[in-house]
């Protein structure tokens, strides 16, 4: 399959590039001109747009497109906003005008239900915003709500759903396998699935 990764040149993102390659698939990076490509694999094909400005034909050719973007930790309100809100909608919208089957958002523990207060109350508020514009649509869906991410590659021992511990911990390494299963398989479609990482021990 051909899958659009936006946010791919992230830490998240060139895993799970890695890992759709592995799977045999054809992984198209989302970059923009300014992005530092060298954490991509050697050979993988390239598609130039901006979350805050994305063409017309951006996901055109794709069956499935995957959003592992972010403004980042320390952007402003106005950039979180730009980048988790409104370019996750408009690359929804996109999806839709070009047939895309499925669109699988990795999102966060919270964004569900927001809390109005603390650090990530905007962040949260963005994501919220995003994950219901996406279950809106006429797109197959999946939703992945990993707790706190860390640089981990994991061991591939997860937990998803409700058992998961608000406050536990998600390898990015099993982020990106379960972000590569939601494009390949259907066992999560229409679901908001929350997850963490196991620690052996």
């Amino acid at each position: 399959m051909q899958i659009l990764i936006a946010g791919s040149t992230g830490n998240t993102g060139t895993r799970l590039v890695r890992e759709l390659q592995a799977r045999g698939h054809e992984p198209i990076a989302l970059v923009r001109s300014s992005s530092d490509t060298s954490g991509l694999p050697e050979g993988v094909k390239q598609r130039e747009g901006d979350l805050t400005n994305l063409a017309e034909d951006v996901t055109a050719g794709c069956e499935v497109v995957v959003f592992a973007a972010g403004a980042g930790g320390g952007s402003s309100e106005e950039m979180t906003d730009k980048v988790d809100r409104d370019g996750a909608k408009r690359l929804i919208d996109l999806s839709v005008a070009n047939n895309v089957r499925r669109f699988v958002m990795l999102s966060s523990i919270g964004a569900g239900d927001p809390n109005p207060q603390g650090d990530l109350a905007h962040y949260l508020k963005a994501k919220h915003a995003a994950d219901e514009h996406l279950k809106s649509s006429d797109l197959e869906y999946v939703i992945l709500r990993p707790v706190a991410l860390t640089d981990e590659d994991g061991g591939g021992d997860i937990r998803l759903g409700d058992d998961v511990d608000p406050e536990g911990e998600a390898a990015r390494g099993d982020v990106a396998r379960l972000l590569a299963d939601a494009a390949e398989m259907s066992e999560h479609v229409g679901k908001a699935v929350r997850m963490e990482s196991v620690t052996q021990g």
